[in-house]
């Protein structure tokens, strides 16, 4: 399968598994392990969620990581405090990128807005330079707008 095939598959699974999920935590965590287990070449896949406009590490996939990441500082704090989708083809050379793992190479972060509100963020991870592009931010954006309506749902 190529990417695009990759994404409108995982677009299709996705309500599928978070269908009838009646917990906050659980709906993330399996959100984020099915994002971890459908695409390829993923060191780390999560959400840190925003509490009184700091991030904190909520479910994740991959090698231990921060656990507290202010709004400024990293990719993860620049997505939260412009509430825009950031690519970073290597976080080498992003200013103030904090390295949770020496190993990560690319990384995207995607905010998850409900209401006007920052809710946390999506952020991936790869060990390979350049993993990330447009496809990945349109389709992991779509998918985010799943997760948020099944947190709206959660939370009527």
């Amino acid at each position: 399968m190529n990417k695009e095939q990759t994404y409108q598959e995982l677009l299709t699974v996705m309500p599928v598994v978070l269908a009838d999920t009646a917990y906050e935590i659980s709906l993330l965590a399996n959100f984020v392990a099915l994002i971890h287990q459908m695409l390829p070449d993923v060191s780390w896949t999560g959400i840190y969620l925003n509490k009184e406009e700091i991030l904190i590490l909520g479910p994740f996939q991959g090698k231990v990581a921060c656990t507290v990441i202010p709004f400024n500082r990293g990719v993860c704090g620049a997505s939260a405090t412009e509430r825009r989708t950031i690519v970073v083809p290597n976080v080498h050379r992003f200013s103030g990128h904090i390295a949770c793992d020496e190993g990560t190479m690319s990384e995207i972060v995607v905010p998850l807005i409900i209401k006007g509100e920052l809710f946390g963020v999506l952020d991936l991870d790869s060990y390979s330079e350049n993993r990330f592009d447009e496809t990945d931010q349109k389709y992991l954006e779509k998918s985010a707008d799943i997760l948020i309506s099944y947190l709206q749902k959660l939370n009527q």
